[in-house]
């Protein structure tokens, strides 16, 4: 899951300067975790310690209430209500990482992906994202090739995969849905050739940076095998002592 959070910060600086081309700063002074490694180590905590994730996705939004949390999370989480919203938002996606590391057949991750993200993102196209997603860094960890993620993803969930990040970046715009930007993160992994470049082209593509570089990121660090050093260090910098401790906790149980 490190490089889901990797994937946040570097690319939080860019979700609303968008920079179409490869030649970024990986990490700037700006550079910082969002809502979307808040969640992540939210549902990291949840699969650790068996705990209610509906119950730690609202204490984790009191405790970093200006992480950037979209309008309708906010409103559900500052709430008493304990009911999904029936959303398609990209957070199903984002925050899905630690479901593809922690299970060990795809039928299990399958389930446990639906059953995390229905808490909130009970829209069919929202657990379709969250199971692409979760799926992806499941089949990279165990050894699948690219083409062969390629066609499991357009064969189970049927998202096209046809575009290159060069078809897809001259005319994608911000879109928050799971169906319009999943599909181009994973394009993003497919294309990579390393863990950074893997991240350098989500982010290249515009759109909701920090978001489609967080997707990129788990598949990217679970496929080419985990993190670089410099990267690594430069992430857990970034965290608090609580979210660094969950997410150590993470890694040391699952090997990842």
């Amino acid at each position: 899951m490190i490089g889901a959070l990797a994937g946040d910060i570097i690319g939080s600086i860019y979700e609303f300067h968008n920079h179409k081309g490869l030649d970024i700063d990986l990490f700037s002074d700006m550079s910082g975790f969002t809502d979307d490694t808040v969640l992540t180590v939210a549902l990291a905590e949840a699969i650790l310690l068996k705990k209610p994730y509906v119950d730690l996705l609202k204490s984790y939004y009191f405790e970093y209430e200006d992480a950037g949390f979209g309008s309708m999370f906010y409103r559900w989480a500052s709430s008493d209500n304990m009911q999904p919203y029936n959303s398609y938002g990209n957070g199903a996606a984002m925050r899905i990482s630690p479901v593809g590391f922690a299970f060990n057949s795809l039928e299990e991750v399958l389930q446990k992906a639906e059953l995390y993200t229905a808490v909130t993102h009970n829209h069919p196209e929202g657990i379709r994202g969250a199971q692409a997603t979760a799926a992806c860094i499941y089949w990279a960890r165990t050894g699948q090739t690219k083409e062969q993620i390629r066609a499991g993803v357009q064969e189970r969930f049927g998202y096209a995969l046809n575009r290159t990040c060069d078809e897809i970046r001259p005319n994608y715009r911000f879109d928050e849905t799971c169906q319009g930007s999943v599909p181009e993160a994973i394009t993003a992994f497919l294309e990579s050739t390393s863990f950074e470049n893997a991240i350098r082209l989500a982010v290249s593509l515009g759109g909701d940076s920090d978001t489609i570089a967080c997707i990129t990121g788990g598949m990217a660090q679970a496929f080419y095998g985990g993190v670089p050093a410099e990267i690594e260090a430069l992430v857990e910098d970034r965290l608090t002592p609580e979210l660094a401790t969950v997410t150590a906790a993470f890694r040391k149980r699952y090997g990842c």
